[in-house]
């Protein structure tokens, strides 16, 4: 996972992280990810530190984190604040992007 740059935001399409340093519900979704992109062995996510970026926070309505913001095709799409669990992160994740995962 690597943190997001002003280029990436103006890409059409992606999964971006938003988290605060010191939230542990922020560090225990953040493992979640991780082990997402081990399993798919490539990055998926795109990380923002909330603390860092206030107006983008403000522009996209942002209400808390942490957040899976998924951007698609140019427009966002979802912003997911429940994480609950791997296969729940999936499963949001291939409605927007099945061409990412390959599940052998």
């Amino acid at each position: 996972m690597q943190q997001v740059t002003k280029e990436q935001l103006q890409q059409s399409n992606y999964f971006l992280y938003i988290y605060t340093p010191l939230c542990g519900t922020c560090n225990l979704a953040k493992s979640m990810l991780l082990k997402m992109e081990q399993m798919q062995k490539q990055e998926l996510f795109l990380e923002m530190n909330a603390s860092l970026h206030p107006e983008f926070m403000q522009t996209h309505q942002i209400e808390s984190v942490p957040c899976l913001l998924i951007k698609k095709d140019g427009e966002f799409v979802e912003k997911m604040y429940a994480f609950r669990d791997v296969a729940n992160i999936y499963q949001h994740l291939i409605m927007h992007r099945p061409e990412l995962f390959s599940f052998r």
